[in-house]
């Protein structure tokens, strides 16, 4: 496949390197238009409008169908491959655990001078939505991602929605792997109609206070656009890798990892950064023999064009820069140290350490979370955790004396401020002493 080979990081022309840096970085402005129309006729209709966009599936549908019945996720578990089965609860096990550890303590205070006491509370979310995506394919591992932090956290109602296939009929595995992870409810409903359901209310889909999970790009307008009514986690976009190696790594692994990472979409990007010319040489003639025989080989040439690269670095410092630059929703290392590289990455998802660390174990079940961010907002978001479900409220209390001592600082800042009833809340608790 021309224009599939080794480049060098630092000859790359300003234009190639910002391509590759910017990688898809999907613009939704465009398509926020189109899903506003949507938003508002849910937010006056509610259910109306969902079952007119859901009646495709099923001619006859009621409100009723729009929900999954304990009936069907009995079935689920049924017909469910029992290997499938075992594997989700292994994964949902590890997860759990993994997720258990980022608990913190419900309540501290320090006093921050004599008779000033503040501390801060931790209190779960009451209601959350996890969206996750279906149709034509089935992600039980998404269920498992968003669900089980969740749980975890403490939250009291876990609503899950999915998109529903013929019939309204939702993937077995979907269906399991919600109810494993400790969903209350599940909605067969699809798209912005299952964001706006969540985040407005309806006569059935009870209003959240936060929406989690991945989706496309109307799922990911629709979340910006409700926005303020609940909270959302991160955007996500089409999902990455960049690879960073010296000349210890396996060329075979390497070349594994990469084609993992575009099979997923064509607008995915796989980066391998190394420090040897000749593993760069010898993945890229392993992927170009492979392709021809690959599964979903139009998918992986789309991504291989796009916004991957193979780049060679002058050294691993450069490697190091490069990587921290490209601030990739997943980091894979390895060279002989990986360890040793830990501390000097800022910005990244989800890092992957060693030669035995490849990104697909994370998607699925070594415990961290496999929402992440993309297009570069690893620089200013995290992946999803406990703390996405949690609030931190404050609070104080003053003693007189530790009032008096604040007494002359508070009063000056509100007067300053234009605030004279905020300086008299204070002063009027001296007024006769």
């Amino acid at each position: 496949m021309a224009g599939f080979q080794v480049e060098s990081l630092a000859d790359l022309s300003p234009a190639r390197r910002a391509a590759i840096l910017r990688r898809s970085q999907e613009d939704v402005s465009q398509v926020l238009e189109a899903v506003r129309p949507i938003l508002a006729a849910l937010r006056v209709e509610g259910d109306a409008e969902s079952l007119r966009q859901h009646r495709q599936f099923k001619a006859d549908l009621t409100p009723a169908d729009l929900e999954a019945t304990p009936a069907e996720i009995e079935a689920a578990y049924r017909a469910l491959d029992p290997q499938v089965l075992t594997a989700l609860k292994v994964a949902a096990a590890n997860i759990e655990k993994f997720h258990k550890a980022q608990l913190g303590r419900e309540m501290w205070a320090i006093e921050v001078q004599p008779g000033i006491l503040a501390g801060r509370l931790t209190r779960p979310l009451e209601r959350v939505g996890c969206y996750i995506p279906g149709g034509l394919a089935s992600y039980p591992s998404s269920a498992l991602m968003n669900i089980i932090p969740a749980k975890v956290a403490g939250v009291k109602e876990i609503l899950a929605a999915t998109p529903p296939g013929p019939k309204m009929a939702v993937n077995p595995a979907t269906l399991v792997a919600a109810h494993l992870a400790g969903a209350q409810r599940l909605f067969k409903i699809g798209g912005p109609w299952a964001i706006g359901s969540m985040a407005y209310g309806t006569d059935l889909v009870p209003k959240v206070d936060k929406i989690v999970g991945p989706g496309n790009k109307y799922v990911t307008a629709a979340k910006l656009l409700v926005f303020g009514q609940v909270d959302i986690d991160s955007p996500a976009g089409p999902s990455e890798a960049l690879i960073l190696t010296d000349d210890s790594a396996a060329p075979r692994f390497v070349a594994a990892d990469f084609l993992s990472q575009v099979e997923h979409d064509p607008e995915s990007a796989a980066v391998l950064v190394t420090t040897s010319l000749d593993l760069a040489q010898e993945v890229v003639d392993l992927i170009l023999s492979e392709l021809p025989h690959l599964p979903r080989r139009e998918i992986i040439e789309s991504a291989l064009m796009k916004y991957s690269a193979v780049l060679m670095a002058p050294s691993l410092d450069a490697a190091l820069d490069f990587a921290n630059l490209y601030a990739p929703e997943h980091l894979q290392i390895m060279t002989r140290d990986p360890f040793a590289l830990l501390p000097r990455i800022r910005h990244a998802g989800s890092i992957f350490l060693g030669p035995y660390a490849p990104v697909p174990v994370g998607d699925y079940a070594s415990g961290t979370n496999h929402v992440l961010p993309t297009g570069g907002c690893a620089r200013m978001f995290s992946g999803l955790s406990v703390d996405d479900f949690i609030k931190k409220p404050t609070f104080q209390h003053l003693s007189y004396e530790a009032l008096k001592s604040l007494k002359d600082t508070v009063i000056i800042l509100a007067e300053n401020e234009g605030l004279p009833l905020h300086a008299r809340a204070i002063a009027e608790r001296f007024r006769y002493t």
